[in-house]
C-alpha cells in the first residue's frame, strides 16, 4: 500500500510504500518511521482515540491516525489552521490562546448536589479531547484569524450551560467579538468530531444566550448607521 504524506519541509507529499493491511494509520506511520524513514515526525499518545493528540487530515479530511484506517493512494496532510511545527505535528498553543480568550474554563461555581439530568445538558461537551479537529475543519479563520472559534465556543457553553457556574454573564460577554456571530453556522465542525460533539448547535445555543441578554449581532449596527453599540447589552 502508498501513502502519500505531506513533509513540512517539501511542496509535494512524500510516497511511503507500507507492507501492512487492516491496521491503523498510525501504525503505519510507526512502521515508516521505525523501518523505513526515521525523520517523519508526528504526535501521538494514547493510541485509544482518547487524547486527541494524533489528529491530521487525511484526503482533505479530519481523522484521528489511531482510529483511521488507510487506503491505497491516501494523503496525510496536519491539520488546517494552526501552524506546523514539523510535518504532522502542530502549535496547540494558539488554541490554548483562544481558549483564554474566552474564559473557557470554570472560573466561579457554587457547591452542591447536581443532578443526573443536569450533568447530562453538558456531558457531551465535556467528552472533548481537545484534538482540534473542528478548529481544522473551520473555514471562518481564512479570513478572521483571530476567530476564536468551535473549539472554545463549545467548551464556552459547556461552563454557560452548568447550573454551578456563577460566572456565565462574563463568559457570555467574553465571546461577542471574534466568537459566535464571526461563525457561519456552516457545520463543518459537525461531523469532524471524533466525539460526535456538535459546536455549531452550541454557538447557536450561545446567540440565543446572548440575545435574552441583551447583545446582538454587531454587524447589524450597519443597518442603523452605526448609531447603536450591539457589542454590548441593549439594557
Amino acid at each position: 500500500m502508498t501513502i502519500l504524506v505531506q513533509r513540512s519541509n517539501q511542496e509535494e507529499p512524500q510516497s511511503y510504500n507500507v507492507d501492512l493491511e487492516g491496521v491503523t494509520l498510525l501504525a503505519c506511520l510507526n512502521h515508516i518511521k521505525t523501518k523505513i524513514d526515521p525523520t517523519l515526525t508526528y504526535s501521538h499518545g494514547c493510541r485509544s482515540g482518547v487524547c486527541g493528540s494524533c489528529a491530521v487530515r487525511v484526503n482533505g479530511h479530519e481523522h484521528l491516525m489511531c482510529e483511521y484506517k488507510p487506503n491505497e493512494g491516501d494523503t496525510i496532510e496536519p491539520i488546517q489552521n494552526i501552524r506546523v511545527i514539523r510535518d504532522l505535528v502542530v502549535d496547540s498553543s494558539q488554541l490554548e490562546r483562544f481558549n483564554t480568550v474566552a474564559s473557557a474554563w470554570s472560573e466561579k461555581s457554587r457547591e452542591g448536589n447536581v443532578s443526573e439530568e443536569e450533568m447530562s445538558r453538558i456531558q457531551t461537551q465535556s467528552d472533548c479531547i481537545l484534538c482540534a479537529s473542528c478548529a481544522s475543519a473551520c473555514p471562518v479563520y481564512a479570513v478572521n484569524p483571530d476567530f476564536i472559534g468551535p473549539f472554545a465556543l463549545t467548551r464556552v457553553w459547556r461552563y454557560v450551560h452548568d447550573v454551578r457556574e456563577t460566572s456565565s454573564d462574563a463568559k457570555i460577554a467574553a465571546v461577542q467579538i471574534n466568537g459566535i456571530w464571526d461563525c457561519t453556522l456552516c457545520g463543518e465542525c459537525v461531523p469532524v468530531c471524533p466525539q460526535n460533539i456538535a459546536p455549531a448547535q452550541d454557538i447557536r445555543m450561545l446567540r440565543s444566550k446572548s440575545g435574552m441578554m441583551g447583545y446582538q449581532d454587531p454587524t447589524m449596527a450597519s443597518m442603523f448607521g452605526g448609531g447603536l453599540d450591539f457589542g454590548a447589552p441593549m439594557f
